[in-house]
């Protein structure tokens, strides 16, 4: 009997440590994948570049993520946005035949997404441009990426030190979309009461945004 017990807390034990260690490398795992996440470029479908097309002609975010300011994503361009312009520049250039294919077919281009938070974080991009938050302070400085990539890990972390300390990330209005801007925490304290920013007790509370 005595043996009997003995294998049952040995099992027993033994199942413990082999869930903890199975936990421990399945975490491993999401923080190199969190680490490659904001380091490696995402590859897209065109060779879009927004170093040269925000960074060389200064075109504003807004104008192809056009729902960043009232609604919870920022939205892709649709086709049409390209072709605003690129019906009468370079029309014919390789680069755009996806583009151009999509024009006539009415078929999406098929962007591949660069950030892509968990269902269980709830965020708004309309809230935040609203309250003064640049582009810059999550994407990093688009307008010198070619390819764009996540320049940091979206850990709750990096959500809370923002969450704590609001008035070091706040920017007048007008400055939301300028990537070269630098936040000045003097004014982020009169920016942080003029645009009723709330407090950092509510703004750390889990169902802001976890909901």
């Amino acid at each position: 009997m005595r043996r009997r017990n003995r294998w049952v807390k040995t099992l027993f034990w033994g199942s413990v440590l082999g869930v903890f260690v199975l936990l421990g490398v399945v975490f491993s795992g999401v923080a190199v994948g969190a680490f490659e996440q904001r380091t490696l470029p995402v590859e897209q479908p065109v060779p879009f570049s927004h170093a040269f097309h925000a960074g060389g002609l200064g075109l504003s975010c807004r104008y192809c993520h056009s729902a960043v300011e009232h609604a919870p994503y920022a939205g892709l361009p649709p086709t049409e946005t390209c072709m605003t312009c690129h019906t009468f520049i370079k029309p014919d250039s390789p680069n755009l035949a996806l583009v151009r294919r999509s024009w006539e077919t009415g078929e999406p281009i098929p962007w591949n997404r660069v950030i892509n938070l968990p269902d269980f974080v709830y965020f708004h991009h309309a809230a935040h441009v609203a309250k003064g938050v640049g582009c810059a302070e999550c994407h990093g400085r688009v307008d010198q990426m070619a390819v764009v990539y996540q320049p940091q890990a979206f850990t709750m972390k990096f959500c809370l030190s923002c969450h704590r300390n609001p008035e070091a990330h706040l920017r007048p209005r007008e400055q939301v979309m300028n990537m070269a801007y630098a936040p000045d925490p003097a004014l982020g304290e009169k920016l942080r009461a003029l645009y009723q920013v709330r407090s950092a007790e509510a703004l750390t509370s889990c169902n802001t945004c976890h909901r």
